[in-house]
Formats: C-alpha cells, structure tokens, sequence
C-alpha cells in the first residue's frame, strides 16, 4: 500500500472517534442550553423556538443565545423601586370609575400611582404632533425632557435639534436620552447642542468588553416621552425622523401621538428620570427632579401611566391589554403594526369574540418586516375563525398602538401587540377610563377603517405556497 494511501487509511479510521466526540460534545451543549433555556419559563413556542433554532446551530448557537437571549436586569429594577418611593408626593386618585380593578392591576405591575390629566389631545400623524411640539419647546423656560427609541439626524431631527439649541442657550436646561441601537444621531450632530449646555446620553450602550457580562444588545427603549417644564407631556408611537411626517414623504407612517396636561405628566417626569439616573449614573437626578417639577391640580380624566421592561417580571402593559379584553361587554378594538401575540392574548381575543363582542383588529397590509407580516398572518385563521373582524391598513404603514373597549376604555402608547415589546423593550402606555378620550379614540379608529378592507376567510391553502412560510415565522417570531 503506498504512504499516500496509508495516511489517508489511517485517517478515515480515526475518523469515528472525532465523530463520537462531536456527537457527544453536541449532547452536552444541547442539555446545558436546554436547561438554561427551559429555567427562563418563558411560553411554550419560545422554549421550542430557541431550542429548535439553536440545536441547529451546535457551539455557535451558544454565543447567539448569551448575546440575544432573553435576560432580566436586577440591579435596574432594585434602582427603580428606590426611586419610585422618592417621588410619591404624586398623590394617588380616587380608584372610581368603570376600570377601577384594572387600574388598580396598574399600580400593582407598575408602582405607579393613579393619577388624572387635565387635557388630553390627540395628535394623528407628525404634522400634527411636531408642530405642537417645537411650539411647546420654544415656550419652555426651565426645562425640556426627551427620550426617544429613534432619533434620525434628518431634515425633522435637525429642526427638533435647532430648537433645543435656542432653549438651551437661553438656559433652559435640555436632556436627550436616545437608544443606542435605533437612533442614528451621532454625538457629533448634537454638538451644537452640547456647546450650547445642553445634555445627551446614551441608553444601552453595547458593552463587549467582558465576555462573561451579556451584552444588552436586545434589551432597548422604545419609549418616546417628551416633558417640558413638568408641565406638558408627549407620548405615544411616534419617533424623530421623516418617516413619520406626510410633510415631508407620501409614504410617512400613520401614526398616533398624545399631548398630556395634568398630573399625569409627573409620572411621565418619574419615567424620564428613572431612565436618566440609569443611563448616566446619577442617582441624585431623581431628588433634582422631585424639586423642579411643580404641582399640578386633578383633572376630569382618569389616567394610569404604565411601564414595562426586562427589568419587571410582571409585563404590565401585557397585563393591562389581557385583563381590558377579559373586562370587555360590548367591544374590542386595537391597531397595531406589529401582531404577534402570546397564548394569553389569543386566548382573550377569541374568548370576546366567541362571547358575541365586537372584536376588530386593524394592522398593516405589509410591516417594515416581512417576517413579522407573516407571522401576524399565521394567526388570522384562528382569529376569523372565532370571529374576530381583520382589516389590513393598506394606504400607508399603520404604526398607531391603541386599544379601545367599550365606551371608556382606551389604551394608547408606544408597545406593539408583540413579544419584542410585551417582554423585551422598555415601553410607556398610557390607560385613559374616560368616555371622552374613549370617544375620541373610537373616531380615529374609524377613519381607518375606510382604508382597510376587511380579511375574508377563504379556502384552505396549501402548506407548502402559503401555510409554511407562516408556520416558520411564527416559530421564529420568538427570537425576533
């Protein structure tokens, strides 16, 4: 037999050993991931989904996990609960009214208090809600309080910029909190503001120094909450950027913006300076804030500011969506751009509808993600099924969060229907129990309906040309 011959024998016969070795290696790093996945007790199809996902991603599946698996932030929430008991000066409303059970479920998720707002205006797509905005910056006289998940260095976030600029060189005091993942402002595109004594920091900056410390790649703010001298607030789902002015482009989102007056904007100030003191560090920030936000006398409307984040176990706003549908005796309506919900949600969703409600659900034709589109659409069968009304909103990209029920409930804010946001952003909502805003509310969701025709059901498709592609991407929505 020749050398070559002989090596390459000698090799091929080692070769089962290397092919045991791999095989057992690969049983280990499926049980010590499975276990660790299967301790997060997370909902079924999220355990199969990352298990799935990564058996087929042997030692590389591993290094996936610990940088966009699901993990909770204790040193945060310890933070947050000292500073929520230093600003309980807000005095706490009467729990009356038709919600007050699911009010109170607030204050229990959330810790914060019940609260009123004086004035609530709805603010439908940016023309509305920038103009209203850089006209309240330019009256602030103390200070203006921002945070936002994008802040695009555009032709709007170059406006909004200039106008803190001019506050801040007047001496009014300007903080900017931006995600460090979705906002493309740079530090350099703030100079101006910077020069000017205004502030910036960062949220989640990407931390890979120390390869045992998870990195915070999946744990943002997707909050966007503007206060201005403690006396006005923002709120809702519109960030800084183009997209989201019909001004600028045809293809803008729609979208659904607040401006709050009242009391609740304190709690709206407790939410900015929790976030600031973490992001920077300054626990004295919070007593700065409790001094410099003035009083504000009750309001008509009942209100009940509520957040959610990894650093809670509880998944307030989730809560507040599943117990508003189970407390519903005549409708349910909700928009939302991205549907992507858990068996609880489903669960209330079919449940109301089955009971005889008016179960409506507005999303968008086709998202910014084909994935989420898909996966949004896996659900519809068992949705039209039990009787729930899908229309698709198909002249813009519906990007409003809301969910009305009956004649005094309404829900607006910045969480999609989704997992991302129910258990892994940093989210603010807002639960209004006032016939007023319920109203309000009702007649901008019917506007939208004129440009969503409704879902039909139709025959039964095939798996391989429809039914898969919305199999996987359920599967998959999990790890999005």
């Amino acid at each position: 037999m020749s050398t070559s011959l002989q090596r390459a024998w000698e090799s091929f016969a080692t070769m089962p050993h290397f092919l045991t070795l791999l095989a057992v290696g690969w049983a280990l790093y499926l049980l010590v991931l499975g276990m660790w996945i299967v301790l997060q007790k997370r909902e079924p199809v999220a355990t199969l989904s990352w298990l799935l996902g990564l058996a087929l991603l042997p030692y590389v599946g591993f290094l996936i996990y610990h940088v966009f698996g699901p993990q909770k932030i204790r040193r945060n929430r310890l933070r947050r609960s000292h500073s929520r008991a230093s600003m309980r000066s807000a005095q706490i409303e009467s729990e009356q009214g038709e919600a007050a059970e699911l009010v109170r479920l607030g204050q229990a998720t959330t810790g914060l208090p019940a609260t009123s707002s004086a004035q609530v205006e709805l603010l439908v797509d940016g023309a509305a809600k920038y103009t209203a905005l850089l006209a309240d910056i330019a009256r602030a006289e103390h200070h203006v309080h921002l945070e936002y998940y994008i802040y695009e260095p555009d032709t709007t976030g170059a406006a909004l910029r200039d106008a803190l600029v001019e506050r801040a060189r007047a001496g009014v005091r300007v903080r900017v909190l931006l995600d460090f993942v979705g906002s493309k402002a740079s530090r350099k595109f703030f100079a101006p503001l910077i020069e000017a004594g205004g502030e910036l920091a960062w949220f989640h900056p990407m931390r890979f120094g120390r390869i045992w410390r998870r990195p915070w790649t999946n744990l943002r703010t997707h909050r966007k909450i503007v206060v201005i001298d403690g006396r006005i607030g923002y709120t809702g789902g519109m960030n800084i950027t183009d997209e989201q002015d019909e001004r600028l482009r045809s293809d803008a989102y729609r979208d659904l913006h607040m401006r709050l007056v009242g009391k609740s904007v304190r709690v709206l100030q407790l939410v900015f300076a929790e976030d600031w003191a973490y992001a920077t560090g300054r626990r004295d920030f919070l007593a700065e804030v409790e001094r410099q936000t003035p009083a504000a006398d009750a309001g008509p409307i009942r209100t009940q500011v509520l957040t959610s984040g990894p650093d809670s176990n509880w998944e307030a706003i989730h809560r507040a969506h599943v117990g508003a549908i189970h407390a519903a005796k005549q409708r349910v309506w909700m928009t939302t751009p991205y549907f992507v919900p858990g068996e609880a949600a489903m669960m209330a969703l079919t449940s109301a509808a089955l009971a005889g409600l008016d179960v409506r659900l507005l999303v968008p034709k086709t998202s910014d993600s084909k994935l989420v589109t898909l996966a949004a659409r896996s659900y519809f069968g068992q949705l039209l099924v039990a009787g729930v009304k899908i229309y698709e909103y198909r002249s813009r990209l519906l990007h409003s969060k809301t969910l009305l029920v009956d004649d005094h409930l309404a829900l607006i804010g910045s969480a999609n229907f989704d997992h991302r946001s129910f258990r892994l952003n940093f989210e603010v909502s807002v639960l209004f129990d006032d016939a007023g805003m319920a109203a309000a509310l009702a007649q901008y969701i019917e506007r939208e309906f004129a440009n969503a025709p409704r879902v039909q059901r139709g025959r039964r498709r095939p798996l391989l040309t429809a039914r898969l592609p919305e199999a996987l991407a359920r599967l998959c929505s999990p790890l999005l």
